[in-house]
């Protein structure tokens, strides 16, 4: 019988996992071919505004495949509720037999999203990062910012948030873990200060332009994973020096590519994220280069995550 474990109960097997070297062996995995990923499962709202999203897959001669349920209703908060909810799904790959329930809330979805940030710094961010700016306040702009701490020494940024009362939450909550945050005032504001840019958002606009950004910067872009949403505009994509999506199926679909892609944009420049992870494919190659990451989110990930629990639980 399955075993259902909550969220709670998951909270003390987290620190145990080294979630970044869990995505990178993730990424490598599918992009020399040894995963079966289906297309993404969606459901879209509009009142109130929200997405579901169904990812699912296995590794061949992999012990589980997984089925992961994930939505975000952005008004949530104006409710008292968070954005982002769901479950993982864990089966036995040779029986179908179900193996665990994680009624994670939506949390090992931002866990493994924020890990694969780090990873993307890691791999094609600049050597000497300045500051790090934050484009967007809430749980995945907290998250990405901590999951960071991995993978560079800096320990200044820069946040900015339509609401300027979220930017200051989030200099709050950040500040004890050793962070000095700044709030920006506008995007433009951000990247002039700013070497390594996250941006966290459900925006349709795009907030971050290729004019803005300067020599040797790196953005790892998070917030875009359906075909309406964007965060970066198609100048920034264009001009960046080294393009990386984490699968590049779905980046021609959904994300900050395929929005690229549909005003010009040549996807055959774009790099597979596990390819660049190998060395089967080149990252970033000097210290003056743009390079951009879009994560449209791949189920080998949630695959890894709800793995790395279940063997926690199994000691």
């Amino acid at each position: 019988m399955a075993e259902t474990v909550t969220w709670a109960q998951m909270t003390s097997l987290v620190p145990q996992i080294d979630l970044v070297s869990a995505m990178e062996a993730a990424f490598v995995a599918y992009s020399e071919g040894n995963a079966v990923i289906p297309p993404v499962g969606e459901l879209q709202f509009s009142d109130p505004p929200g997405d579901v999203h169904l990812k699912y897959g296995y590794l061949r001669g992999g012990r589980h495949y997984v089925v992961k349920i994930a939505s975000g209703f952005y008004d949530n908060p104006k409710l008292g509720l968070p954005s982002s909810n769901g479950l993982m799904l864990l089966f036995d790959q040779e029986t179908g037999s179900p193996k665990a329930v994680l009624l994670d809330e939506g949390r090992l979805t931002d866990l493994r999203t924020a890990a694969a940030g780090a990873v993307a710094a890691k791999h094609l961010g600049p050597t000497e990062v300045a500051a790090v700016g934050i484009v967007g306040a809430g749980i995945q702009a907290r998250l990405q910012l901590q999951a960071l701490e991995a993978v560079t020494p800096c320990r200044s940024a820069w946040v900015w948030a339509r609401r300027p009362e979220a930017a200051k939450e989030y200099v709050a909550d950040l500040s004890p873990r050793g962070w000095e945050v700044r709030v920006a005032s506008s995007t433009t504001q951000l990247l002039q200060n700013s070497n390594l840019v996250v941006t966290t958002t459900p925006s349709t606009e795009a907030l971050v332009c290729g004019k803005d950004v300067r020599p040797g910067t790196h953005i790892t872009a998070v917030g875009s994973d359906t075909e309406s949403k964007r965060e970066l505009d198609t100048e920034l994509v264009g001009s960046a020096d080294c393009v990386v999506g984490d699968s590049l199926a779905q980046c021609r679909t959904r994300g900050e590519i395929a929005r690229a892609v549909a005003e010009g944009f040549d996807p055959e420049r774009v790099q597979e994220l596990g390819a660049v992870i190998s060395g089967r494919a080149a990252g970033r190659e000097s210290e003056e280069q743009i390079t951009v990451v879009d994560l449209t989110g791949v189920a080998v990930q949630d695959l890894a995550i709800a793995e790395a629990i279940y063997d926690q639980l199994q000691g």
